[in-house]
């Protein structure tokens, strides 16, 4: 009996410490460190292709685990049960993340491929200087839609969406930003305006828009503009481009009153234990061979001057998908609203929501 015991004692214990292994190595955390670069970004966001080669030329293997939204992201971040060493957050994100303390500081000196960023999407509000972050893949916030099926309508103007004769044709991505930011954008205001009266007014005009909306959703608007069963949308342009390669009858426009001009961007959280290899995984993603074939990968666009050399001339000249610089006038950059006013625009906008019959 005694052996029984000590025999079942000894499976147990094997046992736990085989369970605790596997944990720790499926949160990452049992590979972290100098020979391992755990990645954290959004999914389909990079080329399978450059971190096999990045592992070739440093000898760092990479661990790569995605997420849906910078929320989802921020908190496995908090909890730190994963050393992650690169994140890709959004604008908004990293100013949240800086407030929580969960960013390092970047060491420029070991990112010489810096200067192949264009000036223009540098030191900008959400992270004066950049001191933690760097562009990753920027974008706009416009209209994508299907010329057959709209007339003479060009979406050079919000104030098209509102046409009768898109009477439950339009469809909406689901966010408040986004949706009470065009209601702002097509008053003249800014999309991060925190003037109760110009939110009052933007909201009723949006529930004016009410018959119009056909319906509030997120990714499965692709395939049905792709298969022609949608005729418009909000949208992002990234998610346009994908539209657009696969049907070639549909167009895409940033309506002139204003828009949102977003970033992703690379950061290296306080949970890292490869700091070293983050840097020079950052730099190796800002060499211009890396940028080109990243952007002809995921479709979006580069924020990186020297990539856009390499690339084809028709896809960096597209002013839908890259603006010129007097188009970006009118484009801005979402700001952290603070709890209070993002409380607010999400309930203006499930009050939108509910005038949709």
């Amino acid at each position: 009996m005694k052996q029984l015991i000590q025999a079942t004692v000894a499976i147990l214990v094997v046992s736990s410490l085989l369970f605790y292994a596997a944990d720790a190595l499926s949160a990452g955390g049992g590979k972290s460190g100098k020979d391992t670069l755990t990645i954290f970004n959004w999914g389909e966001y990079i080329d399978p292709d450059l971190l096999k080669q990045f592992e070739k030329e440093t000898g760092i293997h990479v661990i790569y685990e995605t997420f849906d939204s910078n929320e989802a992201m921020m908190t496995k971040i908090q909890q730190g049960g994963t050393a992650y060493d690169i994140a890709v957050p959004s604008e908004y994100m990293i100013e949240k993340m800086k407030e929580e303390n969960l960013l390092i500081p970047l060491d420029k000196t070991k990112i010489p491929n810096f200067k192949n960023i264009d000036p223009y999407f540098l030191d900008l509000p959400f992270d004066d200087d950049n001191k933690y972050s760097v562009p990753y893949f920027w974008g706009t916030v416009g209209i994508v839609y299907n010329p057959k099926l709209v007339g003479n309508l060009d979406f050079s103007s919000w104030e098209d969406l509102w046409d009768p004769s898109l009477k439950r044709k339009v469809f909406l991505v689901d966010g408040a930003r986004e949706v009470i930011g065009m209601g702002l954008n097509s008053l003249g205001y800014s999309l991060n305006s925190l003037d109760d009266q110009e939110l009052r007014k933007a909201t009723d005009k949006l529930i004016t828009l009410a018959p119009n909306v056909k319906a509030i959703i997120g990714d499965e608007i692709t395939p049905l503009m792709v298969n022609n069963e949608a005729t418009v949308a909000l949208t992002w342009s990234g998610q346009a481009a994908d539209m657009l390669s696969e049907n070639e009858d549909l167009d895409f426009a940033v309506p002139e009153e204003g828009s949102n001009l977003w970033f992703d961007n690379m950061v290296i959280p306080k949970t890292s234990k490869n700091i070293d290899g983050a840097h020079a995984f950052i730099n190796f993603m800002l060499k211009a061979e890396s940028g080109a074939k990243n952007a002809d990968y995921v479709g979006y666009s580069t924020p990186n001057i020297a990539a856009m050399k390499l690339m084809d001339k028709e896809v960096v000249s597209d002013k839908r998908f890259y603006p010129s610089e007097e188009q970006r006038k009118t484009l801005e950059v979402y700001k952290n609203l603070g709890p209070d006013y993002l409380g607010k625009y999400n309930e203006l906008f499930l009050e939108f929501k509910m005038s949709i019959r």
